[in-house]
């Protein structure tokens, strides 16, 4: 059995020039691709169970896929809330097996934002269980925007919460469908100053660029880049040809199978540009 924790996985990320890859799960296609595609390159993987996908699949359901892929596995595999809304929902999925829990408080106020991150890490330490936060706040693309982490308020944050990851906004965006994000260098040199051996998260890595990304892992304390959107398009693309192939075939089993490799390689492309040479 091979399954990790967050605190696990992005440990080593802080020496050793490395990312892991958060990946976004909606169902067990991709979970059965991502899982592959790390160990083909012999990579830890994060799999990611969001508000969408959990809006669709109940979490005792998603627990329980994790943990089984996590088994036959020979790679670290996290199983992981991302954006948790509240306690209760953390504490749920820390019920149903999830090894690392996402608490998102980054829409309050400091000390609120500090207070109830601090009680869903208590929580979830009790439990063995690692905890990643934001402070700050990333936006979405054509949505709600931005609100860059004020470096002054790091030390406090990670001080206060013992959090095992800081989510951190820095120019990242969610649900962008083409790489062209730009970072604010400055901002993160001054974050990383200010919390220098806490892994920090960048959640929007799609909008991120290939070079980016490569320098990223290698020169920061960003130890987790969450990836979604890339694979869902890729997964949108890989169920059209498959339905445009055989207009006739109508058994699930056999159109969702066929979306499985091509996002095999997609995920293969997601982890190893978190892993320069």
């Amino acid at each position: 059995m091979t399954l990790a924790t967050l605190k696990d996985v992005l440990t080593p990320c802080l020496t050793d020039g490395t990312a892991v890859a958060g990946l976004v799960v909606l169902g067990w296609e991709d979970a059965v691709a991502f899982t592959r595609a790390a160990e083909a390159l012999g990579r830890p993987v994060i799999l990611q169970a969001g508000p969408g996908c959990r809006a669709h699949t109940p979490l005792p359901v998603l627990g329980a896929m994790f943990r089984t892929l996590a088994e036959g596995a020979s790679v670290p595999v996290v199983a992981h809330l991302d954006h948790g809304e509240d306690l209760a929902t953390c504490a749920r999925a820390i019920d149903c097996g999830f090894t690392s829990v996402m608490y998102d408080g980054s829409a309050l106020p400091l000390a609120e934002n500090i207070a109830r991150t601090a009680e869903v890490a208590a929580l979830a330490h009790a439990a063995g269980v690692s905890i990643e936060a934001e402070l700050g706040y990333v936006g979405y693309a054509q949505g709600a925007a931005s609100h860059g982490t004020d470096p002054d308020q790091v030390a406090r944050f990670a001080q206060e919460t013992g959090v095992d990851a800081l989510a951190i906004s820095i120019g990242n965006t969610h649900l962008m469908t083409e790489a062209r994000a730009e970072v604010d260098m400055p901002r993160l040199t001054a974050i990383m100053a200010a919390a220098p051996t806490l892994p920090l998260v960048l959640h929007g890595g799609s909008g991120l660029p290939l070079p980016l990304r490569h320098a990223l892992a290698r020169d920061t304390t960003v130890a987790k880049v969450n990836i979604g959107t890339e694979l869902r398009m890729a997964f949108g693309q890989s169920l059209r040809s498959a339905l445009a192939a055989d207009p006739a075939v109508f058994d699930r089993n056999a159109i969702l199978r066929a979306t499985i490799g091509p996002l095999e390689q997609a995920a293969r492309d997601a982890i190893s540009s978190l892993c320069p040479a």
